[in-house]
């Protein structure tokens, strides 16, 4: 079985100062996929190439302490991609691909980490920029190989995914917008989609125990006021393998939950 986690630390340093690397160690994940690294090259040296006997691959964010992401991984890699092509987000770090191509097979596990939208209208335009141009990225890649990626998709596509979805209507992570991307990419057979929601696929019905993120605001943790923003996508050969999911609630690492998917399949 591989064992893949997906997991925003909110900073690296801060989410191994609660614990995170020896949770790594314990749960023994083939790949994490970690989004919000929060550092740059020199901040990582000598400390977080490595983390639990896993091998780091990164985008850093140009603005210091800002996004970042990364892919820790058990298997050596056959290539490794940095930035998907963009002049406009590859500054912000977002996008990490790792490449185990075989003769018989095409494989990539990607770590991205969509932009947010809620510090402003600023933001929420370049949010809707980079759904824009992902988007093809997307359907190229899946024309060519297939891949998981997981990540901070900072999007809650249905009711069942956000704990007060009247209420967050009008609200970034829940706009019409944002909202129909996620099922055009979703869609069984648009020629713009089938791309696989690998939770929904394990557990179509959950809620409550859906939830990745929960606002640092009030109890929204205590009280189970949460959004599920993090997601393993797939192509429909991947998704196919999927046997469990797991959302980690046993430690608090960040304000983020690690999300785990086994697949029946070998790098």
């Amino acid at each position: 079985m591989f064992k893949l986690t997906s997991l925003n630390l909110n900073g690296i340093r801060s989410a191994t100062s609660k614990g995170v690397e020896s949770w790594m160690a314990a749960t023994r994940p083939d790949c994490i996929c970690v989004q919000e690294i929060k550092a740059q090259a020199p901040d990582m040296a000598n400390r977080f190439e490595r983390m639990a006997g896993l091998q780091g691959h990164f985008h850093f964010a140009q603005k210091k302490g800002y996004s970042g992401v990364g892919i820790y991984t058990r298997h050596e890699p056959s290539d490794v991609l940095v930035g998907y092509g963009s002049p406009e987000f590859d500054l912000e770090g977002r996008y990490v691909e790792l490449r185990f191509d075989t003769p018989a097979r095409k494989l990539s596990i990607i770590s991205a980490y969509f932009p947010s939208g809620s510090s402003g209208e600023e933001r929420q335009q370049a949010k809707f920029r980079f759904l824009a141009e992902f988007h093809p990225h997307l359907m190229k890649t899946k024309r060519e190989r297939e891949f998981i990626l997981c990540g901070d998709i900072n999007i809650a596509h249905q009711n069942i995914d956000l704990k007060n979805w009247r209420s967050n209507q009008k609200n970034s992570g829940f706009l019409p917008e944002e909202r129909a991307w996620m099922t055009k990419l979703l869609h069984t057979t648009d020629e713009g989609g089938g791309i696989i929601d690998v939770y929904r696929q394990l557990q179509p019905a959950a809620t409550d125990t859906a939830y990745t993120w929960w606002s640092n605001r009030g109890q929204a943790y205590a009280n189970n006021v949460g959004w599920r923003l993090d997601y393993h996508l797939a192509t429909p050969a991947l998704a196919a393998l999927a046997r469990t999911e797991s959302i980690y609630k046993g430690e608090k690492f960040s304000d983020h939950a690690p999300i785990t998917v086994e697949y029946d399949l070998n790098l």
